[in-house]
């Protein structure tokens, strides 16, 4: 089974990206939705990112269509959004899908280290939040309700 370095995505404005990239950093990686209810977590996630990128962190928004319809633009309109509505700078990358046949192998990966509740694999809302390790390690899986501020503790934790 691979590992997260192994993975290979495209980046929001469609550039080939490599998840190698962010080796020995810790990652929350989150897949997004600008018209979802839950689309003002942007500020807390990229709050906790100019917190503590400069010590190993790494926040990856990946934008996901897949409920509700809440992410109906492009790539390019998701960017503009999050870039003039949030202030947004930790990466975005490209639409993808979470769940199905379609699903993404990233999320895939994801959803297999850290199940959901009774080890259910499928994500359930957009900004399911999943924290990996300096090592590459799929640590904790935290649903939509969970804001960003909560993780606090455990990003710490994982930086040292």
């Amino acid at each position: 089974m691979p590992g997260i370095y192994d993975f290979q995505v495209q980046d929001i404005d469609g550039k080939p990206a490599s998840l190698a990239d962010y080796k020995g950093k810790v990652l929350l990686v989150v897949n997004t939705a600008s018209q979802c209810g839950y689309t003002p977590q942007y500020a807390g996630l990229q709050a906790l990112y100019a917190t503590y990128r400069d010590r190993g962190f790494e926040v990856l928004g990946f934008p996901c269509d897949q409920f509700g319809h809440q992410e109906p633009g492009s790539n390019h309109q998701v960017k503009a959004f999050c870039e003039t509505k949030f202030a947004v700078r930790f990466p975005m990358f490209a639409k993808i899908e979470v769940n199905g046949s379609n699903a993404a192998p990233l999320f895939k990966h994801l959803k297999a280290g850290a199940p959901g509740l009774l080890g259910t694999q499928a994500i359930k809302w957009n900004f399911t939040k999943f924290l990996v390790d300096r090592g590459g390690k799929v640590v904790s899986r935290h649903g939509s309700t969970e804001k960003p501020e909560t993780l606090v503790k455990r990003i710490e934790r994982l930086l040292g």
